[in-house]
């Protein structure tokens, strides 16, 4: 699960395993085995996956199916056009 979230992340944010592994101070090797599921990141990494990606730990660790969304930089009518879509979607079920 942490593999696939850690690659799912990297690419959403137009990341290379080169550019990530050089954010984290680790190898691209090191990227590319967590990706396989090879090996896992440690705690420590974790935490700092999770702030570089702004998303919770147990969320890369397949704890927490939630996300969360900035949106700071909206203005109250884009915010609410996303909360009527939210309660759209919702609606479906």
């Amino acid at each position: 699960m942490i593999a696939d979230r850690i690659k799912y992340l990297r690419e959403e944010n137009n990341l290379t395993q080169s550019s990530l592994a050089k954010k984290l101070n680790v190898t691209r090797s090191s990227v590319n085995a967590w990706e396989m599921g090879i090996s896992v990141p440690s705690t420590a990494l974790i935490v700092d996956l999770a702030k570089l990606f702004h998303v919770s730990t147990d969320y890369l660790l397949g704890l927490d199916i939630s996300a969360t969304l900035d949106i700071s930089s909206l203005n109250d009518k884009e915010i609410m056009m996303l909360y009527d879509l939210i309660q759209y979607f919702k609606s479906l079920k």
